[in-house]
């Protein structure tokens, strides 16, 4: 299995990239989700049990199938509330059971790692998620990653070297969990 992820600055680039990635016969349970708060649902309901938060974001994604059976509000530290799942999210969690809740941010970095991304590209996903991005990371067989990389692109993924360059030209090193977000991400 190869694992193929793309960052998307919104919501509907996302949920576009996971409907195709659907279509084109990836299994659900071979997509991770990993969101931010989604601007469209208020924050008050962010506060709410994670059933509300999961079929609002449900209905934004548009009944994404069986993976929206999975997606739920989880607090991590260095991220805030995210709405999450998938079998990325399931390592992660892993991780903080494990290791205590002080190493979330760090489960998210060695859930990435340990899928096969490079722990610098890791780095940007979680700093991408953290300024208001959304992450999409799909395990696949090796001869569907180009596939899978192709319509996360066409998506509108985020360009992962530019938006290095550019977090790197505002000073930043690497993810930490207990940084403050920097607000939204650039504009692309």
């Amino acid at each position: 299995m190869r694992t193929v992820t793309s960052l998307f600055d919104t919501y509907e680039h996302a949920a576009q990239a996971l409907h195709t990635l659907k279509d084109a016969g990836i299994k659900s349970a071979d997509i991770s989700f990993i969101a931010n708060s989604p601007e469209d649902i208020e924050e008050a309901d962010l506060i709410g049990d994670d059933a509300t938060v999961g079929a609002e974001l449900g209905a934004f994604l548009g009944g994404a199938g069986g993976l929206l059976a999975g997606l739920g509000l989880v607090a991590i530290p260095g991220l805030g509330p995210v709405i999450a799942g998938g079998w990325l999210l399931a390592t992660a969690l892993g991780a903080v059971t494990g290791a205590g809740l002080g190493a979330a941010a760090g489960g998210i970095i060695g859930s990435l790692t340990g899928a096969g991304i490079p722990e610098s590209d890791a780095h940007v996903y979680a700093e991408g998620i953290r300024r208001g991005g959304v992450l999409l990371t799909v395990r696949v067989h090796h001869d569907q990653s180009q596939m899978a990389a192709e319509i996360l692109r066409l998506a509108n993924g985020v360009d992962l070297e530019d938006r290095r360059k550019i977090y790197h030209g505002e000073g930043w090193e690497r993810f930490e969990h207990d940084a403050i977000s920097k607000g939204k991400p650039p504009s692309a």
